[in-house]
């Protein structure tokens, strides 16, 4: 048993009336890919925000690393080791490829305004650094060959690549990607598993939230499902496909 990375606990969100999380709580270990699973309004995403900063919960908190997360604005979330993407791309459309992932980095650098304002030998030579590992993140994701063109050029599954590559920019320790599967075909779907498969290898963490199951179950060492803002289950993908819970929730009894 892995160590424990993520902790949810007893997480809550209500909009209204609307409970879009009834006190879920989950377990991520170090080095695993989890994947989050569910019909449409069933809470993925809202829990993503809470977890990143974009929302802050009504109830219940996460702890990670052993310690309390503080993730009540999104910079602390990534401060904290925690990147993700989002279910609609988020890409700055007028910078380069490059330019994207260099502005993920700068969540890991020390030069503050004034460094910027004055140029100076270690804000030049702390820029040349960020510009190279962007390089290699480029490369990393397979991009590379489209690192001077306008994200808004770019291909829709070449955008979802540029997106990972930003998220690692910041050198999570928890890479969270919210359905990066969407809207691909089969062969950018099995290049995408290759690429997240590739990732965990290299020692980071993985939560998935995504609509294409057979992605999910062929890849994720565990799988929980959420239907209405409740947890059905928490297992490995054996288990979860048999579950007649996890049958309902997507055909309906």
């Amino acid at each position: 048993m892995a160590e424990v990375l993520l902790e949810a606990c007893a997480v809550a969100k209500h909009f209204g009336g609307v409970k879009a999380l009834r006190d879920v709580s989950l377990t991520i270990r170090k080095g695993e890919i989890y994947g989050l699973i569910g019909p449409n309004g069933a809470g993925k995403t809202t829990f993503f925000n809470c977890m990143t900063g974009l929302y802050v919960p009504d109830g219940g908190g996460f702890t990670f690393a052993g310690a309390t997360l503080r993730a009540d604005e999104p910079h602390r979330a990534a401060e904290s080791g925690i990147a993700r993407t989002f279910q609609n791309i988020r890409l700055f459309a007028n910078m380069t490829a490059l330019e994207n992932v260099m502005v993920g980095r700068h969540v890991r650098t020390s030069a503050g305004v004034i460094g910027a304002m004055l140029q100076n030998a270690a804000t030049r030579a702390e820029e040349m650094a960020i510009r190279q590992r962007a390089i290699e993140l480029l490369h990393y994701v397979r991009i590379e060959d489209r690192a001077d063109d306008l994200a808004m050029n770019l291909s829709y599954g070449d955008q979802r690549r540029l997106e990972i590559a930003r998220a690692l920019a910041t050198e999570p320790t928890l890479l969270c990607l919210d359905e990066p599967a969407a809207g691909m075909n089969a062969t950018e779907t099995a290049e995408l598993r290759e690429l997240i498969d590739g990732i965990r290898r290299d020692g980071t963490t993985v939560l998935l939230i995504e609509h294409d199951v057979k992605l999910v179950m062929g890849l994720c060492d565990r799988v929980a499902v959420l239907d209405y803002g409740a947890l059905v289950i928490e297992d490995v993908p054996a288990v979860v496909q048999k579950d007649q819970r996890v049958i309902e929730a997507y055909l309906g009894a």
